[in-house]
């Protein structure tokens, strides 16, 4: 069921999006010494928080990114959407890549009093975040409780920066050019003034966490089978989920092609409200699982 234009996201939002649900990214700068630049890149997986639209990067103190950027800021940043538990094999048993952004700009150090401030902001997010899920329905934490926690949640990950933050060195990351690329290798130019103005999905956050939930469930993901059934009118035999946002969700099913064969391809769900929170989120799909579930038993004269 695809999406109109109202019900997908922009390519601005979805790098909005990635960069709001993942936690660490590759940081690549230009390998400099005592005697100046060499240009050659350095590249290092570092951690990360999104703050007020733009990542603010934990840097340890011994990584080289240190001392190259004393010499010279111009910085770039990929980082891909979180792909956790089963479905980070299935994709790379089919040789495919999860979608990813690439930004290119400066990176510059933060004074101490900035330092602090970052800091705070971390330990709000984390505090807010754990909030939620401890204080979310049934529902919810049913969800949420049937993922693999250490390597999808993002507060839990980010959390021993404020164990270790002497170790490490901030930096603001200022973009000047984005690229979202998808998951077959195509390239996508995002307008930096449209990148700057957009703003990420409240549920990004969580993402990783309900993805991975409801991948492995087999329970769910039975009933994302009959979704592919009953609103796509399609023969389905496996189906995963591959992103969330307000707006509904993308999912990567098997589907019975005209050739009689079963192939992977991915489509859309959309929701007929769009929702803001954890909570919104898992009524509609909850929603548009028992409605499914009544189109099939009712098409089968079970109902």
């Amino acid at each position: 069921m695809k999406g109109s234009k109202s019900t997908v996201s922009t390519l601005a939002e979805k790098c909005k999006n990635i960069l709001a649900s993942n936690w660490h990214g590759n940081l690549n700068t230009i390998k400099a010494d005592s005697k100046g630049s060499k240009q050659e890149i350095y590249s290092s997986r570092v951690k990360y928080l999104l703050r007020k639209g733009k990542p603010y990067i934990w840097v340890p103190v011994k990584d080289s990114h240190n001392v190259n950027t004393m010499i010279d800021e111009r910085a770039s940043f990929a980082v891909a959407r979180p792909y956790p538990g089963p479905l980070s094999n299935l994709l790379r048993s089919m040789k495919k890549l999860p979608a990813r952004i690439a930004l290119t700009g400066e990176v510059y150090p933060l004074r101490e009093e900035k330092v602090r401030s970052a800091t705070e902001s971390l330990r709000e997010m984390i505090m807010s975040e754990q909030k939620e899920i401890i204080e979310s329905s049934y529902a919810v934490s049913g969800i949420l409780s049937s993922s693999t926690f250490g390597h999808t949640s993002r507060s839990e990950n980010l959390v021993e920066l404020l164990d270790n933050e002497e170790d490490h060195a901030v930096y603001k990351f200022n973009v000047s050019s984005c690229m979202f690329i998808d998951g077959n290798g195509g390239n996508h130019e995002v307008d930096p003034d449209d990148f700057r103005t957009s703003k990420a999905d409240k549920l990004s956050p969580y993402a990783a966490k309900l993805i991975d939930g409801i991948n492995q469930s087999e329970i769910r993901r039975r009933t994302l089978v009959v979704l592919c059934i009953s609103l796509l009118n399609v023969n389905a035999k496996d189906a995963y989920i591959l992103s969330v946002d307000r707006k509904g969700f993308d999912v990567l099913a098997k589907l019975l092609t005209s050739e009689g064969e079963y192939q992977w391809k991915e489509t859309r769900f959309t929701f007929e409200d769009e929702a803001q929170n954890v909570e919104l989120f898992c009524s509609q799909l909850v929603k548009m699982e028992e409605a499914a579930l009544d189109k099939v038993k009712s098409c089968s004269g079970l109902g």
